[in-house]
């Protein structure tokens, strides 16, 4: 099972966390801390699984991370997952952002956590996989937007006419 996803820059600043258990905040944030300093520390020739410590949860937690230019994205899984299989679903989920972005950068990540939350959600649903196909992910992402894209038009041309309305009513 995925205990948590985190993202995090090269300065340790958490850019999405998301975890599938109950975990206290003060714990939460002590676990983000003891990641970065244990994944920034590690050079990029080293191996991309890590075994958890006390703190996560003792030797049947592993840390599997993958560094992409300034952005961090590490999963906390425990002993039942494939470290190689949960490898290729951070490519997964970082080529889905990318094709939802555009070139992702970590301003998207900022400015559009709803959508990052999202795309994970698509992917990750209660610490298991739901989905790997990325036309599938992307698809439903476009679907949701195009229903956002379409509330949305037709919440500000209802208050367009709301307010129309309005003015009309006054100069009669």
């Amino acid at each position: 099972m995925i205990k948590s996803v985190l993202i995090f820059n090269n300065h340790g600043k958490p850019r999405l966390i998301k975890f599938y258990q109950q975990i206290d905040i003060a714990t939460q944030q002590a676990l983000v801390q003891e990641i970065f300093s244990l994944v920034s520390k590690r050079p990029d020739t080293a191996c991309n699984f890590l075994e958890g410590s006390k703190l996560l949860g003792g030797k049947d937690t592993r840390v599997i991370y993958r560094h992409y230019a300034t952005l961090y994205f590490v999963f906390v899984v425990d002993e039942s997952e494939s470290e190689l299989g949960i490898l290729d679903l951070i490519q997964v989920f970082v080529e889905s952002l990318d094709r939802c972005f555009e070139n992702v950068c970590e301003l998207d990540l900022i400015f559009h956590f709803d959508e990052v939350h999202a795309i994970l959600s698509e992917i990750i649903q209660g610490g298991l996989v739901l989905e790997t196909n990325m036309t599938e992910i992307v698809g439903a992402i476009n679907e949701m937007n195009r229903a956002k894209k379409k509330t949305g038009v037709s919440a500000s041309s209802l208050s367009l006419r709301a307010t129309e309305s309005l003015k009309n009513g006054f100069r009669s």
